[in-house]
C-alpha cells in the first residue's frame, strides 16, 4: 500500500513538474500605471507570454521602490522563471537583481536601465536616441530662440539619457548662440502634474518668451500645453513628447504639439515576452546587437528603433501598429 501511494504521489509530481516546464511563469514587475502607455506595454507583455506558452504574473508598485521589492520576493516565491523589471527606482532596484540571482532567475530590466548590478539583459528603444530625434524635429521648426528642457525624475536612468540625446543635437546650436537654453530642470515624477509645474515656472521665470518646451514624456508635455494655454501660448510655441499617447494625438492633429517620438511598445513587449521564454526554457536567445553600461558591467541589450511622430505620418506609424 505504502509503495502504491509514494507511486502515486511521485507520478504526480513529475506531472507538475512536466506542466510547470511547460508552462513556465515569467513575472513581470511593473513600477506604475502613471500614464497610459503602460498598461499597454503590460498587455502586450501578457498575450505574448501566453501565446508562447507561459503564464504571466503581473505586479504593480505605485511608484513604490520598498513595495516593488516585496512583490519582487512574492514572484521569486512563487516560482517565477525570469523576472522582466520596469524598476521604480534605477538604483535600489540592483537589490532585486542580487535576490534573482540568488534563485537562480535571470533579470531582464524594460524600458528602464537597472544600474550597479549584474543585470542579465535590457530590452528598450534607444533613449539617446529618442532625445535626439525631439530635439533634430524641434530645432528645425524652431532653429532660434529661447528653449525649455523638462525632463523626467533623476531616479530614472531614462531621464539622463534622453538629456544626453537632447544635448546631442542642441550644443552646436548654443555654441552659435542661436538657441538659448533658458530652463532646464528634472521633476519628481513622469506627470502631467509635474510638466504643468515646471512649465509654469519656466514662463513665469522669462516673461513668457519661450520658443519651445522638450518634455520628457507625453504626460509632461500634456501638462506645458495647459501652462501655455493659460498664458495665451497654445500651439505658438513648439512641444515635443514621447509615448505616442492618444490624448497628445489629438494635440498634434489641433496644432498644439508638434512632435512625440513613437516607442513601438508592441515590438519591445514582445521582444522581452520572447527573451523571457527562451531563457526559462534554456532554449538559445536571438543574438543582442548592442550593449549598455549600467556601471558594473556591458549588459546585453535588444534596442527597438524609435520615430518621430507628426501631423504628416500619424497613419503611418501609430494607427499602423494598431495604436
Amino acid at each position: 500500500m505504502r509503495t502504491t501511494i509514494f507511486s502515486f504521489f511521485l507520478l504526480a509530481g513529475l506531472i507538475f513538474a512536466g506542466c510547470t516546464n511547460k508552462h513556465p511563469k515569467i513575472g513581470l514587475l511593473v513600477h506604475s500605471f502613471e500614464t497610459p502607455r503602460w498598461q499597454n506595454d503590460q498587455k502586450y507583455f501578457v498575450n505574448a507570454v501566453k501565446q508562447l506558452g507561459g503564464v504571466a504574473l503581473v505586479r504593480v508598485a505605485d511608484n513604490n521602490a520598498a513595495m516593488q521589492l516585496e512583490q519582487a520576493k512574492g514572484l521569486i516565491n512563487e516560482g517565477v522563471k525570469v523576472l522582466v523589471v520596469i524598476p521604480v527606482n534605477q538604483l535600489t532596484a540592483a537589490k532585486i537583481v542580487d535576490l534573482a540571482h540568488e534563485k537562480n532567475i535571470m533579470v531582464i530590466a524594460y524600458d528602464r536601465l537597472i544600474n550597479n548590478c549584474r543585470l542579465d539583459y535590457y530590452v528598450s528603444t534607444d533613449n539617446v536616441r529618442v532625445g535626439e530625434i525631439q530635439a533634430e524635429y524641434l530645432s528645425k521648426i524652431k532653429p532660434k530662440g529661447n528653449y525649455v528642457l523638462i525632463g523626467g525624475p533623476p531616479n530614472d536612468n531614462n531621464s539622463r539619457m534622453l538629456y544626453i540625446g537632447q544635448l546631442n543635437i542642441l550644443q552646436p546650436f548654443v555654441a552659435r548662440k542661436e538657441i538659448n537654453i533658458a530652463f532646464r530642470q528634472f521633476g519628481n515624477y513622469w506627470t502631467t502634474n509635474e510638466g504643468y509645474r515646471l512649465a509654469k515656472a519656466a514662463l513665469d521665470s522669462m516673461a513668457n518668451k519661450v520658443d519651445a518646451i522638450i518634455c520628457g514624456n507625453d504626460a509632461m508635455a500634456i501638462g506645458a500645453i495647459k501652462a501655455l494655454k493659460e498664458n495665451g501660448l497654445e500651439g505658438k510655441v513648439a512641444v515635443a513628447g514621447q509615448d505616442a499617447d492618444a490624448p497628445n494625438i489629438q494635440q498634434i492633429m489641433k496644432g498644439n504639439q508638434s512632435v512625440t517620438v513613437y516607442k513601438r511598445i508592441k515590438t519591445m513587449a514582445s521582444t522581452a515576452a520572447e527573451l523571457a521564454m527562451h531563457l526559462a526554457k534554456n532554449e538559445p536567445t536571438q543574438p543582442y546587437l548592442s550593449t549598455i553600461s549600467n556601471g558594473d558591467r556591458l549588459v546585453p541589450s535588444y534596442l527597438v528603433d524609435a520615430v518621430a511622430v507628426n501631423e504628416g505620418n500619424i497613419e503611418m506609424t501609430v494607427v499602423a501598429e494598431g495604436n
